[in-house]
């Protein structure tokens, strides 16, 4: 998948694109055709980087209901030619999740979209877990056929759906289609369920892992062999030399720390230093400088999982250093660090956003340093992050930080957040927005009573309306 062109972020496609509170507000006194141009761009062309992570669906359901937008466009782009070539989840998934909160809003149209598309469409397990959420029993029962007939009456066919069956994300029409009456339906998907059952269990017979009777020179080996085909396996590697390792084997492990093959290495380097091992520092320090790209990478993800006072005491002496383990040194202290550790994390902030830009993959912790320490000093670099960065899911960490360091925040952006697209910064701007603008109190009013918000935003919202007198 390509990597989603964001506008810039004074249009009101870019504001939609990254979810602001502010794209709401703009596209509902823009002409309404632009905004549902717009609209529609972002749901048929997902703009977000991590979907795993990032927020879009009910925020741009939320966006239709409030221009009373048609869903012809959505029904062309999930039935379009290229559907049956390119099945790709990301192509459709956003479109089908914005489909499901309209129907749970008691869109017809979007329910009746969806049940055709899981009929017919290739991402249709997807439609199948939204209409697990919102469709009655005689509509899910309805899609039992189609569904089945994709898979069809032999072998391979009975493997697919077994499989099917046992990793749907909402298992309710499969449950439902189990006690079904109709004989061919009830048996297909009970034959189905058992062998995906027998199957999960096969595979963790089947294991190729580390046995309790492996060496830590067996441990090490298969840490390489597993680097060696693709596969990095430091972290479970490093687990298994906790099961299996006695104090006599330590000299063999820092020895495999210091010049080992890079499986080894990397494996012994992270063992080490979640033990906090004396060595683990100096061993760190000199790989963080090897050849090896791995090795390094390693070396510094290792030293970043320290909790040590050793640690910290180092990462002060290195945070200055302008490389990749001085960068991390920045990041040790922006979690553990105290407030007079402030400077350096303040430093590193503007760096990476200087030479990385807002979007900096590292950024996330360097935020959370700043609301940790409460670096006042820090508020306009937040809030450039927050209104340039394309993650909501970052966006929403730095509305925390301006929360506790930015004191125009709660009669500033605070405000714009209500409408944001991820609940944990609605929630942020339910708590300190200021209620003195109307547009807070009909907002926060309006979060109270609607049955899709999450119940953190709801809770934090009931804490600050104060209800009306009797009579008035």
């Amino acid at each position: 998948m390509f990597e989603p062109v964001i506008a810039p972020s004074g249009t009101l496609l870019g504001l939609l694109q990254r979810g602001r509170g502010d794209g709401t507000l703009h596209a509902l006194t823009a002409p309404r055709d632009e905004a549902l141009t717009a609209l529609t761009h972002c749901v048929l062309s997902d703009p977000r980087r991590d979907w795993q992570v990032e927020n879009r669906s009910l925020y741009y359901a939320r966006l239709y209901l409030d221009l009373h937008g048609g869903l012809g466009a959505v029904e062309r782009h999930l039935f379009d030619p290229d559907d049956a070539l390119d099945t790709d989840e990301a192509r459709t998934g956003l479109a089908l999740s914005v489909l499901g909160h309209l129907a749970s809003y008691g869109r017809r149209d979007a329910l009746v979209l969806l049940r055709r598309y899981a009929e017919r469409g290739a991402n249709w397990a997807w439609a199948l877990d939204e209409l697990a959420l919102r469709d009655d029993d005689a509509g899910l029962r309805a899609l039992a056929r189609p569904v089945l007939a994709r898979f069809p009456a032999d072998p391979e066919g009975g493997a697919a759906l077994a499989a099917a069956v046992r990793d749907a994300y909402e298992p309710r029409p499969w449950r439902l289609w189990e006690d079904d009456p109709r004989e061919d339906v009830r048996a297909r998907v009970r034959a189905a369920r058992e062998a995906g059952s027998f199957d999960r269990w096969q595979r963790q017979l089947r294991t190729r892992g580390p046995r309790p009777e492996w060496s830590v020179e067996a441990v090490l080996d298969w840490a390489q062999q597993g680097l060696e085909h693709g596969t990095v396996l430091h972290a479970p590697a490093a687990r298994c030399l906790t099961a299996v390792a006695q104090p006599e084997d330590r000299p063999r492990i820092v020895a495999a720390a210091a010049d080992g093959s890079d499986g080894a290495r990397c494996t012994a380097l992270r063992y080490l230093a979640d033990a906090h091992d004396p060595q683990a520092l100096a061993l760190i320090e000199a790989a963080a400088a090897a050849p090896s790209a791995t090795v390094a990478e390693a070396a510094v993800a290792s030293f970043e999982r320290m909790r040590s006072v050793a640690a910290v005491e180092h990462a002060r002496r290195w945070a200055a250093r302008p490389d990749a383990l001085g960068a991390a040194a920045a990041r040790v202290l922006a979690l553990r660090g105290a407030a007079a550790d402030s400077p350096l994390v303040l430093a590193a902030l503007r760096e990476t956003v200087r030479g990385q830009g807002p979007d900096a993959p590292t950024l996330d912790v360097l935020v959370d340093g700043t609301a940790r320490l409460g670096i006042t000093a820090a508020a306009p670099v937040l809030r450039h992050v927050y209104r340039e960065t394309a993650s909501s899911h970052l966006r929403g960490r730095t509305a925390r930080a301006l929360a506790a360091t930015d004191p125009c925040f709660a009669r500033s952006l605070a405000v714009e957040c209500l409408w944001d697209c991820e609940e944990s910064t609605r929630e942020v701007a339910a708590r300190h927005a200021e209620t003195g603008d109307a547009r807070v109190v009909e907002r926060l009013r309006r979060l109270a009573a609607d049955p899709a918000e999450e119940a953190e935003v709801q809770t934090a919202v009931r804490s600050r309306i104060v209800p009306e007198p009797p009579g008035a």
